[in-house]
């Protein structure tokens, strides 16, 4: 029985999710780094599904691509109800997310093409401009109730900003063919889906079915396919009222578990398997290594925090409830775990370049890990600081 409750509360708390995250990312490195890599590899290639309406990809597509829009429709369900009812819903603390990630964004980007102008690697530049999502909120998770819940919900808007960015570079500069015809399908659907939300449908099917379609055509356009879970999350019905439960507020509860505990776990066990080589650690003080850990770890935290004090100073936003500069350093670091979006741009950037690539992808490794011992170690101080300040 004790058992039993052990486990219970384990998995019901928000720290839960980000152990087993980090655990997941160990085994998989194991993994990458033994006799078994080879038969793991085979396994997220073996290609599973149909070949009618072209639906058969490879084990690594269906997670990254599918699952993954499952995790982002969780994440935009919350921010759309923090809009509507939470600590997103006055325009002062909405914009700053915006205005966040717009500089680490920029800010990331020039770093690396300064450091890499006129040098092989200069197509590259869009590596350090991503925020993994699902790794930055796990991290962030383990400080459970030690930071105010507005930090945690800063830091969801930020990354969701920050992937719709590189999602637009990733369609701009690194797509080779948009297929328009899809495209014009997914607006197409997405304006069905909020139509649905006018007219007040509230089942929650009458949404998923439309929103499955969106997958599809946005997946077949060219386009990354996970931005229809946050399509489909911004149409799903929800309301000011903290009485009465909302279709949004019952598929998020639904979707917690499922997420937090399957999907993200296999996210992680599967996007880690980097197999480490000799010539990784001595490009690490190659042009290419450099740009993309200086642009990842400083070049967010600076983006981030110049832009915000900016759009403060302006009277533009404000700084979110309870919460600290020492609080926007600590999100400013962990906005740099680039991880997974970082590796695919560095694919993308240098397409049958295997050892540019394992380059890029062990400068992403320290990068990340170092950003989120930095933002932890942070957080955790801001943490301890406000406890002795209210003590007081």
């Amino acid at each position: 029985m004790n058992l039993t409750l052990y486990f219970k509360k384990f998995f019901n708390s928000s720290q839960a999710s980000g152990i087993i995250l980090i655990f997941c990312v160990l085994i998989s490195l194991i993994i990458a780094n033994s006799s078994a890599a080879e038969g793991f590899q085979f396994f997220l290639d073996k290609k599973i599904g149909t070949h009618i309406f072209e639906l058969e990809y490879p084990v690594s597509i269906w997670i990254n691509d599918g699952l993954m829009a499952v995790f982002f429709l969780l994440v935009g369900l919350e921010i759309k109800r923090e809009l509507v009812e939470g600590e997103l819903s006055s325009f002062k603390n909405a914009s700053l997310p915006i205005f966040a990630a717009v500089g680490g964004m920029l800010v990331p980007a020039s770093i690396y093409a300064v450091l890499n102008l006129g040098t092989k690697y200069g197509n590259g530049w869009g590596i350090p401009m991503a925020t993994d999502i699902a790794f930055s909120l796990a991290i962030v998770s383990m400080l459970g109730k030690k930071i105010p819940n507005s930090i945690k919900i800063f830091l969801a808007a930020l990354a969701i900003v920050d992937d719709l960015g590189a999602i637009l570079v990733i369609a701009i500069f690194y797509t080779e063919q948009i297929h328009w015809v899809y495209l014009l399908l997914s607006f197409g659907v997405t304006a069905l889906l909020f139509l649905l939300n006018l007219l007040k449908v509230t089942k929650i099917i009458f949404y998923i079915i439309p929103g499955l379609f969106l997958w599809y055509f946005l997946h077949h356009s060219g386009i990354h396919a996970t931005i229809a879970g946050v399509l489909l999350a911004f149409s799903i019905p929800t309301n000011a009222s903290t009485v009465e439960i909302s279709p949004l507020e019952k598929l998020e509860h639904k979707l917690h578990f499922p997420v937090n505990f399957l999907i993200m776990p296999i996210f992680a066990l599967t996007n880690t398997n980097i197999t480490f080589n000799n010539e990784m650690v001595a490009g690490l003080t190659s042009a290419l290594s450099l740009g993309i850990i200086l642009g990842l770890i400083l070049g967010k935290l600076i983006g981030i925090n110049l832009f915000s004090l900016i759009a403060i100073k302006l009277k533009i936003s404000s700084l979110p409830q309870n919460t600290s500069w020492t609080h926007m350093l600590g999100v400013g670091f962990l906005a740099g775990i680039g991880f997974t979006m970082s590796i695919f741009i560095a694919l993308l950037s240098f397409k049958e370049q295997i050892e540019i690539q394992d380059k890029a992808k062990f400068a992403i490794l320290i990068a990340s890990f170092l950003s989120a011992i930095l933002g932890y170690l942070i957080l955790s101080v801001s943490s301890k600081n406000q406890i002795v300040e209210e003590e007081y």
